[in-house]
């Protein structure tokens, strides 16, 4: 056991109470490092409240300018987030690929593109491998962090949002990128299909072609684009900070108590 590991179980272990932000993250607190269960109480998180804000046409210019100062004159698949291994960035570059050759003809996807939003790829060279080896090297878009009004925009703007990660502890990006109105697939491990419920294409992060089966199913099948859209606003209207405030001084009291 590392020294980091046995500092963090011993404060876990010692706590009166331990706040776990989804149910897996609850299951792996008790079972990985052995904290007895009726110690943790479970209390989500939430999107920032301006992810919910309905839009309005001053929003949709803005929008319009934000995509021309991009240059984005294309649809485009849209991952946010940090890229770290369990992230899963290479196999959805991959994936990525394989649906872009699928729909070469496509009337609406031929031209189809990849955004990334978050860290630069310097640091991680599996992810410019896959770029590399899926021969996307044009097609793919790394933006380094953005503004969140322009990270609203691109959610917005997107086709639809893909995040296959291994494992989150509570999974925030889909979640914003449903209040925004946007299709989303992601992962069928972890905590990603408690927290985004029946409002989500759900896919297995290790296979690269079930990847693009979800891409394509949320691309291609109009009814159930409509379907995501509108369970997606209901799912993330779940979650908010003040419910979540509200829970965690609950538990305050009960520690102190």
């Amino acid at each position: 056991m590392s020294l980091r590991h046995y500092r963090f179980r011993r404060g876990l272990v010692r706590a009166n109470r331990v706040i776990a932000v989804s149910e897996a993250t609850k299951r792996d607190v008790e079972n990985l490092m052995g904290v007895p269960p009726d110690r943790i109480r479970r209390v989500y998180n939430a999107p920032d409240p301006g992810f919910l804000a309905p839009g309005s046409t001053a929003a949709a210019e803005e929008r319009q300018r934000i995509m021309e100062r991009y240059q984005i004159h294309y649809p485009f698949l849209l991952y946010a987030g940090n890229i770290r291994r369990h992230k899963n960035v290479p196999r959805l570059i991959e994936a990525y690929a394989v649906v872009r050759d699928q729909l070469a003809s496509h009337p609406v996807y031929q031209d189809l593109r990849l955004v990334i939003i978050g860290d630069t790829i310097s640091q991680y060279p599996a992810v410019r491998q896959a770029v590399i080896k899926s021969r996307v090297e044009h097609m793919v878009r790394f933006l380094g962090f953005v503004p969140f009004d322009t990270l609203r925009c691109f959610y917005e703007a997107a086709a639809a949002f893909v995040f296959p990660s291994r494992y989150e502890g509570f999974g925030l990006p889909p979640v914003e990128a449903m209040a925004c109105g946007t299709p989303v697939v992601t992962s069928n491990v972890s905590s990603l299909p408690e927290v985004v419920g029946d409002a989500a294409i759900l896919v297995n992060p290790d296979y690269v072609f079930d990847i693009a089966r979800g891409i394509r199913e949320a691309l291609l099948d109009e009814t159930l684009r409509a379907e995501l859209i509108r369970r997606g606003r209901v799912q993330a209207a779940r979650f908010s900070w003040e419910r979540t405030a509200c829970q965690v001084l609950e538990i305050y009291k009960e520690a102190a108590g």
